[in-house]
This record gives C-alpha cells, structure tokens and sequence, in this order.
C-alpha cells in the first residue's frame, strides 16, 4: 500500500518532484528521466509508470531558468522511447505468454484480459496500434509486446515505433514546455495531470462501452 500511495504522490506531484531530482542530480537529471520512459515502454511488466505526466512536466521544468535544454531532452527522450519499444518487442517474441505468470508483491502484473485488449486493439487498428498505444496508459506498454508475441515483421514495427515516438514525445514535452508557464495550468498542475490521465484512458473506457453495449444489443435481438 506505500508502494501505491508513493507511486500516486510521484505521479500527481511529479513537477515538484522533477525539481528536488533537478537541484539534487542536476546533469544526471537527462538519465533518470530516460530510465522511466526507457522502462515504462520497454519493460512489460512496469506499465504504471507517469509516461504522459513525466514527459508534460519534463517540458514544463526545461520552461524555468535550470540547466535543462529541451532541445536535447527530446532526443534522449526519443531514443529512450523508440528503444524501449524495442525491448518489449523483443520480449514478447522471446517469451511470450509466459510474461504473464510474472508476479510482484504476489500480484500478477500483466494480466491475460490486458493482453486480449490489446489484440483487440490490433484488430482494429492494425499496425497503427503501435502509433496510437502512445497515448493510451497501459496499452502503450503491451502494443510492443503483443507485437513481439504475433511477430509483426520488424521493419513494420520499427517505421511505426519511431513515428509514434516521435509524436508522443516531441508532441507532450512542447505541450509542457510551452503550456507550463501559463499561471492557471502551473498552480493546478495535479489537476492537469488528472486530465491527462482520463483523457489518456478515453480510448480505452470507449472500447469497452461499446463491447457492453454491442453484447447487450444482441442479447435482446
């Protein structure tokens, strides 16, 4: 429960937090925040990391007078994106399903009704599902791996990877760069990454309305 709790505050809170790492680790600030993307996309069974929040407060913190420079935060950003999607890739083919025996505190992590979703996901979408799993909360973390799973030819992936990278990242740390220094988006940040976040899971909370729906409809046909 402290773990939940710590992760919550980190998430709400994670432009006060991203300054303590800032005036503490300074340069080292660039690593760290390419390890929690790194992992977040790349380790399929760390899907609850502030992807979305990270990278707008990210933005945000390169917006103050600091040692940051957004230019060069967007590339390491970049490539902690592209290559984490890359390891869950390469995950999934390797070892499959069996991810999902993985457990953490005696809790599984990555569920096998996480995983249909994402099939359905691919369904849908077809390889565009890597593009739009940027955006969407544990989706974002599965595409990769469901990829992986179905062997989705690689140069496919890869094309697919980087644009959505590319929008993601690029797209959400200028949001915050700019949008930042607005007075009523920075005394209301925890508020902004609340909107994120249900904005983030629309997709998600739509698909499975209409599945509820559409199996109700046809109950009573």
């Amino acid at each position: 429960m402290d773990l939940i709790s710590t992760l919550i505050d980190f998430i709400l809170h994670i432009d006060q937090h991203l300054v303590e790492i800032v005036n503490d680790y300074q340069t080292w600030t660039y690593l760290i925040l390419f390890l929690i993307i790194f992992i977040e996309t790349g380790v399929v069974v760390m899907p609850f990391l502030p992807g979305d929040s990270l990278l707008f407060a990210a933005g945000m913190l390169a917006a103050q007078p600091n040692d940051l420079n957004v230019g060069l935060m967007i590339v390491i950003l970049l490539v902690a994106a592209i290559t984490g999607d890359s390891l869950n890739y390469a995950i999934g083919k390797r070892f499959g399903m069996r991810v999902t025996r993985f457990k953490l505190f005696g809790r599984q992590i990555v569920r096998e009704e996480q995983i249909e979703k994402t099939h359905a996901f691919y369904a849908k979408y077809g390889s565009k599902t890597i593009v739009i799993a940027r955006f969407v909360p544990i989706v974002r973390t599965l595409a990769p791996f469901v990829g992986g799973i179905g062997r989705m030819n690689y140069g496919t992936f890869l094309t697919y990877n980087v644009i959505g990278a590319l929008l993601w990242v690029v797209g959400i740390t200028l949001a915050g760069y700019f949008l930042g220094n607005i007075p009523i988006v920075r005394d209301n940040f925890s508020k902004v990454v609340l909107f994120i976040i249900v904005v983030s899971i629309l997709p998600i909370i739509f698909e499975v309305a209409k599945e509820k729906f559409g199996k109700s409809n046809r109950k009573h046909e």
